[in-house]
Parts: C-alpha cells; sequence; structure tokens
C-alpha cells in the first residue's frame, strides 16, 4: 500500500512547487525508497498539447508519446524515472471517463455528481498510478492555487483519502509566498495566512508548510507562519532562492525536511546517499569560463517556454565545467534586421534554433542558421530548428529559389519539409503528432556516431514535418550529410563536415539528466567552448 504525499500551492501559481515536489522526492529516494510523482492540472485540456508556451510553459514529452504539463519534466531530471501519461492528471481526462462511463449506462439509476462521481474518479486515478509505478511513496502535486474554482474537486478528493487512508498514509504540504516588501525589506506573512485558512475552510489542514522566498526567512517570520498556520513551528520550512534548482534538496535536508516527513509517515529512518547529487553540485560549482548560447526562438520572453532545454545545456555545462549562459533572441527581431539582436547572436559561442510552430519568426531563425554557417559558429538545431536550418541550406547553398516548408507556405515551389504522409488526413489536433521515443539508426564515421558512440539511439519526438525525401540527394550533393534513419527510412539527424553544425528532428532535451547530460547538448556546449577559445581568439 503506497503512502502519499499532496503539495498544495497557494497566493499565486509557478511559485516553485514542481521543484519542491521533486525535492521531496529526491529526500526520500536517496535514503532508498521507491518514488512516484504525479502531477494533477485543473484545466479542462485533456492535455496540454494544444496550449501556446505563453499559457502554460514548455510541453514536456514522456517515452511513451504523452504531452504533459512541464513539471513533470522536472520530476524525471530529479528522480531519474520515466514517467507515463498516466502521471499527469487533468480535468478533462476526469470529465471524459465519467461522461463516457454514464453514457454507458455505468451509472444507470444514479444522479452523476461532482461527489462522489467525479473525486473517485480522482482518487482511483491517483491510486492506480501509484500501484502500476511499484511506489512506496507517491508525491502528488495539486497545480494551480488553492483559490481555483476548478481546483476544486482535486482538494476535495484528497481531503477524502485523509479520512480513507490508514492513519499515517497521507501527508498534505502547503506551499506559498512570502513576498518581501521592496520600500522596507519586510518579509509578508499575510498573503500565507491566507491561503492557509483558504485550505482550512474546504477542509484540509496542512502537515508541513513551506514558505517560499527570496531570501531566508527570519525566525521570527517561522514563528508567525506557525502559529497562524496551525503547525508546529518544526514542521515550517523554507525554500528561499539559490542560483541552482539542484541545492533545493539540501536546503531543505538541511532544514530537517526528511525526519519531519519519516515522523508523519512512520517511516523506517534510513540514512540517505547523497554521493551522486553531490558530486553533481560540485561539477556545477566548479564552472571555469562562462559560453554564451544563443537561443533563437518566438516564445524567449517567457524562460518557462524552453524549460527542459535551460536544463539540457545546464547539465551540459556541469559536465564541461562550464557555466552556459543563454542569450534569448527574439527571431522576430532578427527578421527586421536589428542592429541588437545581429550583434548578440554574432557574438555567441554557440547559437541554438529553438523549436515551435507556425510562420511567426521563422524568416529570423533561418538568417540566424545562415549566419552560424557562414561565419562557422556552433549550430544546434532542434525539431522545428532543424526543418528551417535545412530550409536555409536549401536557398542558399542548393539554390533552390524559395524553398520552404510546406507548413509555412504550402505553395513553394521546393518544399524541402513536407508534412508526414501518415498525417495528411488527420483532422484532430489534440495527441495526433508523431510523440515520444523512437529508434534513430546512426550512419558510422558521422559527427552523429561520434556523439552517441553506438549506432542505436532513442531520442523523443514531437512534430508533424519532416524532411521531404524528394530533395534529399539534391542536398546530399551540396554537402549535407544525413547522419540519423529512423526504422522506415525518415531522416532524423542532418550535419556538415568538419564543424559542429549539428541537426536533429527529435528533442534530445527531453531525456536529459544532471547525472547524465543528453550527448548532443554536452557536445554542443564543448564545441561552442572550443569555438570561444580558438576561433575567436584570432
Amino acid at each position: 500500500m503506497s503512502k502519499y504525499i499532496f503539495i498544495t500551492g497557494g497566493v499565486l501559481s509557478s511559485v516553485g512547487k514542481g521543484i519542491i515536489t521533486s525535492s521531496i522526492g529526491k529526500i526520500l529516494q536517496v535514503r532508498g525508497y521507491r518514488l512516484t510523482a504525479i502531477k494533477i492540472d485543473p484545466y479542462l485540456n485533456i492535455d496540454s498539447g494544444s496550449m501556446n508556451p505563453f499559457m502554460h510553459g514548455e510541453v514536456f514529452v514522456t517515452e511513451d508519446g504523452s504531452e504533459t504539463d512541464m513539471d513533470i519534466g522536472h520530476y524525471e531530471r530529479f528522480l531519474d524515472i520515466n514517467l507515463t501519461k498516466e502521471h499527469n492528471i487533468t480535468t478533462g481526462q476526469i470529465y471524459e471517463t465519467v461522461i463516457t462511463k454514464e453514457r454507458r449506462g455505468d451509472y444507470l439509476g444514479q444522479c452523476v455528481q461532482i461527489i462522489p462521481h467525479i473525486t473517485d474518479e480522482i482518487k482511483r486515478r491517483i491510486k492506480q498510478c501509484s500501484y502500476k509505478s511499484g511506489a512506496e511513496i507517491a508525491i502528488v502535486e495539486i497545480g494551480g492555487t488553492v483559490g481555483d474554482i476548478e481546483g476544486l474537486p482535486f482538494l476535495e478528493a484528497i481531503r477524502q483519502m485523509k479520512l480513507e487512508e490508514p492513519m499515517y498514509n497521507v501527508v498534505f504540504v502547503h506551499v506559498a509566498l512570502v513576498p518581501t516588501l521592496k520600500t522596507t525589506g519586510e518579509q509578508k506573512t499575510k498573503p500565507l495566512q491566507h491561503s492557509v485558512n483558504e485550505l482550512r475552510r474546504i477542509g484540509i489542514q496542512p502537515d508541513i508548510i513551506v514558505a517560499r522566498s527570496e531570501k531566508p526567512i527570519s525566525q521570527e517570520v517561522k514563528k508567525k507562519i506557525a502559529l497562524f498556520g496551525n503547525v508546529r513551528e518544526e514542521f515550517v520550512f523554507n525554500s528561499y532562492d539559490v542560483e541552482n534548482v539542484y541545492e533545493v534538496p539540501l536546503v531543505l535536508e538541511k532544514q530537517g525536511m526528511s525526519d519531519t516527513l519519516l515522523r508523519i509517515l512512520a517511516l523506517e529512518r534510513r540514512e540517505p546517499d547523497w554521493s551522486e547529487w553531490n558530486s553533481i553540485l560540485s561539477l556545477a560549482n566548479s564552472a571555469k569560463e562562462v559560453v554564451k548560447i544563443a537561443m533563437v526562438g518566438k516564445y524567449s520572453k517567457l524562460a518557462d517556454s524552453y524549460v527542459s532545454i535551460n536544463e539540457a545545456l545546464k547539465h551540459a555545462g556541469f559536465h564541461s565545467r562550464v557555466k552556459v549562459q543563454p542569450i534569448f533572441i527574439e527571431a522576430e527581431d532578427i527578421e527586421k534586421n536589428e542592429d541588437e539582436a545581429l550583434s548578440r547572436l554574432l557574438d555567441a559561442d554557440g547559437i541554438l534554433i529553438l523549436p515551435g510552430f507556425g510562420a511567426r519568426g521563422s524568416e529570423g531563425k533561418i538568417k540566424a542558421a545562415e549566419i552560424a554557417r557562414l561565419n562557422g559558429i556552433p549550430l544546434l538545431g532542434i525539431c522545428f530548428g532543424f526543418q528551417l536550418s535545412i530550409v536555409e541550406f536549401a536557398r542558399n547553398v542548393c539554390r533552390l529559389d524559395k524553398a520552404n516548408s510546406t507548413e509555412i507556405d504550402p505553395y513553394t515551389p521546393h518544399p524541402v519539409i513536407d508534412l508526414l504522409p501518415e498525417q495528411r488526413n488527420i483532422t484532430m489536433k489534440g495527441g495526433t503528432m508523431r510523440l515520444g521515443a523512437y529508434e534513430i539508426e546512426i550512419v558510422e564515421g558521422t559527427l552523429a556516431h561520434k556523439i552517441y558512440e553506438q549506432r542505436i539511439v532513442f531520442e523523443r519526438h514531437r512534430h508533424r514535418y519532416e524532411v521531404n525525401p524528394k530533395y534529399v540527394n539534391i542536398l546530399s550533393e551540396h554537402g549535407m550529410i544525413f547522419s540519423g534513419f529512423s526504422k522506415d527510412g525518415r531522416i532524423e539527424i542532418a550535419e556538415l563536415k568538419n564543424r559542429f553544425y549539428f541537426l536533429t528532428q527529435a528533442h534530445p532535451e527531453f531525456k536529459s539528466r544532471p547525472n547524465n547530460p543528453s550527448k548532443p547538448y554536452l557536445y554542443f556546449v564543448k564545441a561552442s567552448l572550443q569555438y570561444k577559445q580558438e576561433v575567436k581568439k584570432k
């Protein structure tokens, strides 16, 4: 029988519940407990796949091809486990299941209601996911804030689980912001107090409170939170801003989070093994140089749009003894030939053409790929970045006038990037892309083979378009090397000779871990460091 830790949040979203959930998991995992992590998102979408990154941040793709909330990525990176579609529960999924059952006749004679039918389905999914994961402890993060109307059925469901589960099997952890007033420098607990009161009004008394703050809270503030939050003082913890998010588990560990959790859950106290985690932090703190990576995209105003890529670059930096400094550049600014954008691009040690969809900013990405190619700057193109770099090469090297992707220009005379054949008759947009992990066969003697050091690899995908096979010959004749293929012959990886110019249709960032960085990102960072040391010094 699993034990459950439920993480709730108050005041505002994006306060760091995902990192705290992951950190709590790490604290228990290093003590030998089998963990799984579940994210509940109260929106009506079935999944996050159709949402704009500005709306909800990055869409994270799992091995089984599920488009999930970006917090699933945090769980995978911290806990070094692969999660599935069952680990991201949404309101849309719950209502779809209950309504399908009602139409099928499973509830004949009953008036189908939020309680018990919706709450029962929520509890069933949580328990089923935990059971199938073989977890001793399931950590469940409830997205949004306590005051959100759409989150109420989930809070009611976990309130019921506290009553239904054996004693010592359920813990409530509440995370809320303690802001600091700039005018006085005072840390204010009133927002946290109000969120706890709202939670208690719903029927949930938090066992543990985690105060999120910019700087460490004072002892006086901690006492105040305990008093008005109705918890013991030793059950109040503080997660303050740190330079490296992978430090958060140890920040909580030093405050006694492990002892508190084990005590409330009546679990055996085991000696932790932090050796691997400490070695990661040691690597992170041993950076000797800074490498500037130009990140060319159209969602760059929101860092959450590219969380997995940012983290993959960090992991690569750890293992290269460098600090990666991402420089976000709006693709549209490059289109407009804005001097600042072009100057920042040329000043970079490496250029990363980011993934995305649609025509907006596409010409800016194409121009960035051209600048990288002409100036010998290390280039990494991911998914849409891969496709638009192929377009640039077709136009400017193969002289295929107005070459393009049919996603951008359906009437282009040279569709070097075209819709996947199996996508042509698809009308439903949700969950219908080429999604999840697919096998890639690497060609020996290529840069790709040097990077991966093996013939067969598996990377995760999320796309509808691909390199048009009709143009492979002309692209190859002009120097483009195709070095990775799917089992059915699709182009997966492209490169150029004698330099780091690496394009991949996959999203290798989704599998990167702090202890095992993505190899394409690792080699990209190393190539960028070499470019900085050798080429830019001339």
